[in-house]
């Protein structure tokens, strides 16, 4: 069955849930080899997950922000990198959903393939010149207009996904106009390559491959929006990002908590659960665990209620929410492998896996940086002048 048969959000959540109970059993082997878990998406796409947030009326699901983080969330407690890799799908459709950017011939074409054939997209943004697009940087891909065509040059870093991906939201700069743009680059369009290039050590299996295109050709239509390097509005669908590490904080979490109730060694009577020092690791793991899950599902449920006006006001609430869950869960991690000792090292020890994959979410935006800067800001908006 798919999601979209059912009426409710639980019943969504188990049908997910039963889905994604076997990516489990597939982590270790794509981590080892840094391989893409094509698998994972197919068994998505098999139950309608890539029109979770695709509007009704093209025959989505059209879930509000928090049962997108609740699934988010979820996926990421069996397979980090498939959460992570699918998230940026559900999470892009959510905002071309909530903002409508794109002409309507061009929208409606793309979100009835979504629907129709589980086809899946994200945003093609980062270059080596530039880093992050968060940071404002003009992108190195250039557009030109010729013949009635769009003709695209360049080379993208960090492509999440790329190995699946039916359709590239390239950033390029059109020189005549002095601009920067969204480009809607469909797969089959000649000129686009994939270079294997990622080694990360953590998030081993996103297939977060570099994208080169060279003369790549796209109608004129394809150009779906103007944007402005680095000046971004609110952005609730980015909430994708914590609810992935949340989720892999909580699988730490459980596997501490596994190991604690079941290593007894033979200088204590019972488990080591039963330890002050361990219990009160485990204590620390749960709080931080419950903290972050209320902030995460509190603000997501605030934007889902919220008009678009109120919304543009929750930039510092939504760059918290992500500082402050990310963080968290690099701590909930370590907490785990003080738990388990020096097996958590072990190359067979999950938890070696979790302490890889939890730090990539350091580097996913927005950065801490940015966002305590934009929390002074904030706080010092409402101060009186110092006298």
């Amino acid at each position: 069955m798919t999601l979209t048969t059912f009426s409710t959000k639980a019943e969504r959540l188990r049908q997910l849930e039963d889905t994604a109970r076997e990516f489990a059993e597939r982590t270790e082997e794509h981590d080892q080899n840094g391989t893409f878990p094509t698998e994972n998406i197919d068994a998505l796409k098999s139950i309608g997950y890539p029109a979770l947030t695709v509007p009704s009326v093209y025959g989505g699901i059209d879930a509000g922000l928090l049962e997108l983080v609740e699934s988010q969330e979820l996926i990421a407690r069996y397979d980090g990198s498939t959460s992570l890799a699918i998230g940026w799908h559900v999470g892009i459709t959510k905002n071309l959903n909530e903002t409508r950017p794109w002409e309507e011939s061009l929208y409606s074409r793309v979100m009835s393939d979504i629907v129709e054939n589980g086809a899946v997209l994200n945003n093609i943004a980062t270059e080596a010149a530039t880093g992050s697009p968060t940071r404002g940087g003009t992108p190195g891909t250039v557009a030109e207009y010729s013949n009635s065509e769009w003709v695209l040059n360049g080379r993208k870093t960090f492509a999440t996904m790329s190995p699946v991906l039916d359709y590239y939201i390239v950033t390029a700069h059109i020189p005549k106009e002095e601009a920067t743009a969204y480009f809607v680059v469909p797969k089959e369009a000649a000129g686009i390559s994939i270079v294997d290039t990622w080694d990360s050590i953590a998030m081993r299996a996103t297939g977060s491959h570099d994208v080169v295109l060279e003369n790549v050709r796209v109608s004129k239509n394809h150009l779906a929006q103007y944007i402005v390097p680095g000046n971004k509005p609110a952005a609730g669908w980015l909430l994708h990002i914590p609810a992935c590490y949340l989720g892999i904080a909580q699988t730490a979490a459980d596997e501490a908590a596994r190991f604690a109730a079941s290593y007894s060694p033979n200088s204590i009577n019972g488990t080591i659960s039963e330890l002050p020092n361990v219990r009160e690791k485990l204590g620390r793991i749960e709080l931080k665990l419950l903290q972050s899950r209320h902030f995460l599902h509190s603000v997501a449920s605030k934007w889902d209620e919220s008009d678009a006006e109120a919304r543009q006001q929750m930039k510092g609430e939504l760059g918290a929410v992500k500082t402050s869950i990310v963080n968290e869960a690099v701590e909930v991690v370590d907490l785990a492998m003080r738990v388990a000792g020096a097996r958590s090292l072990s190359a067979s020890n999950p938890l070696q896996r979790h302490y890889r994959d939890i730090r990539a979410g350091l580097h996913n935006p927005p950065m801490d940086d940015m966002v305590i800067d934009q929390l002074a800001g904030r706080l010092l908006g409402y101060q009186p002048p110092s006298v």
